[in-house]
């Protein structure tokens, strides 16, 4: 029974180890050739059919078809994805036939992330696991002593203990006083040893560890390390970064506003030729917005990227600045009052904007707009519901920030924060609020993630934000922080339910047992059940509904 309780502990890791593909269809010179998976190497061009696991992760480079993601993210419904879309190894091909490129292979593949993120949850220890070890270290030696002290009073004062047991016969029937004196002390100092082994005592945290991480990855959420799941329920206060978190991470071009006699197209043109330098989300917001008005890219020579500020360089002659007021203010570029107002008026309607100056004049505005995901406010308004604190940190302008913050509900807002100082913030909040939780997505993001007491990366940034936190979220939506906040409560509410039955059937029992009131091979089933019990308590956790109210009440 309580093998078969452990194994229902430990089956996420086995359905996670299950679901990859086993084989896979590669193109070789225009013919179809099945392959074992270990065979795979990136660069392989994959023939994926309706109804097929896709083998390994890869990029689309023919077809289209819709995408049953739930394995990775959680997510019931199907995804659409077409050529230059990104896939996921061991997710499943609903209905379009697709050829896919080979990008990560073997142990760099999502799926193989996912199984070591989960063994490595599995493996770790919380610190209330180390306490609970620590009084282990003293329980079994004082349990020792116990017994030898039990053998020697039952010898020494026969009398008093036969006397008990004569009592008890009455209502115990396995109690027998007529038994000489040195087979009754050894059946209390051997039932004292049995009735307290430790099983249950060193199953409570690990076996609720265990069940609680795989019911994260059957989620989308990775929990790569035990201990965030003990800070996760002190957590007095959530920081989001805003680009990509609380926003979709895709800014389009919403307004232009020229001066000088400049037109848009020329405005445009020149901040697009000048940001195709640039791999930031905002810069390539302005070279989609310029390729679709049709506008040629021009040659651009001494590029420079000033982080949290802008992008210079030399496009056709001229020389041009792209960036926010403290780039201009600090190469000493005049900003005029007409400008001011409508930086003003773009930034109240929670829209970020640039300068764009040539040859040293402000030539005009590019003003755009990231929309927030579907979930955010939904989202926010629950985590304050349960008692959190949220907060804001990002590098956007405070006019702006406010802006967002006011339309999801945000308690407090960092603007203008450059990356090296978002750890700043982070300590000061740990300062004021005590335990801290960061959700991030980018580069910029990694230092405050390893900051905050509990780093949260959202599973669609970069890698190395997600190697920088605690707990990896696949799914892009706020929702998936309500269900790990969720997780963890439960799951430590678990392993205290636990602890707490281990140290009470001790406490109960060893008295018992000292006074020869359990037989040896009652001990041994008491102590069985005792272990069991606590194994199917972590499994309860499968009961807990994890999703977030409004997800909830939509059902």
């Amino acid at each position: 029974i309580e093998e078969t309780a452990k194994g229902r502990a430990s089956q996420a890791l086995r359905k996670l180890v299950e679901l990859g593909a086993k084989t896979a269809t590669v193109i070789i010179d225009g013919k179809e050739k099945d392959i074992s998976i270990e065979d795979v190497k990136p660069g392989d061009i994959i023939l994926v059919r309706p109804g097929e696991k896709i083998p390994t992760d890869g990029e689309i480079v023919e077809g289209e078809t819709s995408i049953d993601e739930s394995m990775a993210t959680g997510e019931s419904m199907p995804v659409k994805r077409t050529a230059g879309d990104q896939v996921i190894g061991a997710t499943v091909n609903q209905n379009g036939l697709i050829r896919v490129k080979a990008t990560k292979v073997g142990k760099d593949t999502f799926l193989a992330l996912v199984i070591r993120m989960v063994e490595e949850a599995q493996g770790s220890k919380v610190p209330v696991q180390e306490f609970a070890d620590r009084v282990t270290g003293i329980f079994v030696p004082t349990v020792l002593i116990i017994a030898l002290l039990t053998f020697l009073s039952w010898l020494l004062f026969p009398g008093v203990f036969r006397n008990i047991a004569y009592w008890a016969q009455d209502f115990l029937p396995w109690v027998n006083p007529e038994l000489d004196s040195f087979t009754l002390a050894i059946f209390a100092a051997i039932a004292v040893l049995v009735i307290a082994c430790p099983c249950a005592l060193g199953l409570a945290t690990p076996t609720a560890l265990m069940v609680g991480s795989g019911i994260g990855a059957e989620n989308g959420i990775l929990i790569r390390k035990g201990e965030a799941i003990q800070l996760m329920k002190d957590v007095s206060t959530i920081v989001f970064d805003k680009t990509g978190t609380i926003t979709r991470g895709k800014p389009e071009v919403t307004d232009l506003y020229t001066v000088m006699g400049w037109s848009e197209e020329e405005l445009l043109q020149l901040a697009a030729s000048v940001e195709s330098g640039s791999e930031h989300p905002l810069g390539q917001a302005i070279v989609s917005s310029a390729k679709e008005r049709g506008l040629r890219i021009e040659k651009l020579s001494d590029f420079n990227a000033v982080t949290g500020k802008g992008v210079q360089g030399i496009v056709s002659g001229k020389s041009v600045l792209v960036g926010n007021s403290r780039f201009m203010n600090e190469t000493e570029i005049n900003i005029p009052e007409e400008i001011k107002g409508q930086l003003d008026k773009f930034e109240e309607e929670a829209k970020t904007v640039m300068l764009i100056a040539v040859d040293g004049e402000i030539a005009g505005i590019i003003a755009v707009a990231d929309a927030l995901k579907e979930d955010s406010v939904q989202a926010i308004k629950e985590l304050r519901k349960t008692g959190l604190k949220t907060a804001m940190i990002t590098g956007d302008n405070e006019r702006t920030a406010r802006a967002i913050a006011r339309k999801v509900g945000i308690d407090h807002i960092a603007a203008e924060v450059l990356p090296d100082g978002k750890v700043d913030e982070i300590k000061k909040l740990q300062d004021q609020s005590g335990i801290v939780a960061m959700v991030g997505d980018g580069i910029n993001d990694a230092p405050a993630l390893t900051q905050a007491d509990v780093g949260i990366a959202i599973g669609t940034g970069t890698d190395i934000a997600i190697e920088s936190s605690d707990i990896t979220l696949v799914r892009g939506e706020l929702s998936a922080v309500i269900m790990a906040v969720k997780l963890s409560r439960a799951t430590f509410r678990k392993i205290k339910q636990n602890l707490f039955w281990a140290f009470i059937y001790n406490t109960i029992m060893i008295p018992v047992a000292v006074l020869g009131l359990l037989h040896p091979v009652l001990a041994e089933i008491a102590m069985a059940i005792s272990s069991i019990s606590v194994v199917t308590n972590a499994n309860m956790l499968r009961r807990v509904n994890i999703k977030p109210d409004y997800e909830n009440k939509e059902k």
